[in-house]
């Protein structure tokens, strides 16, 4: 059978339920695909990032000072915290040395 003999007068093309049904899957999982692109775009905006990190760091001060966080949550937190203030007073102090050293 040619292309042609599928196809009934009037040029509309042949179908069968099945075909129909695997076009409306096919379908559907596009508008998912769609969908879930569009999120993770959204996700990796810098502006998403930024307010993704306030909330971090929001959350880390409030397990840290929350007396009555469980103990492993509370450590946790002022470890973390403890160690990012050490890694910007050491690159502060390499950035104060570098410049000082550029002035000599």
């Amino acid at each position: 059978m040619t292309p042609a003999e599928h196809q009934p007068t009037g040029g509309v093309p042949f179908t069968t339920p099945e075909m129909a049904a695997i076009e409306a899957e096919i379908a559907l999982a596009r508008r998912e695909l769609v969908a879930t692109v569009d999120e993770l775009a959204g996700r990796l905006t810098p502006r998403a990032q930024a307010q993704a990190a306030r909330e971090a760091a929001r959350r880390l001060v409030a397990d840290a000072t929350n007396p009555d966080a469980p103990v492993e949550t509370r450590d946790r937190a002022r470890k973390v915290l403890l160690g990012t203030a050490v890694g910007v007073a050491l690159v502060t102090t390499l950035v104060a040395v570098r410049i000082a050293r550029r002035h000599r």
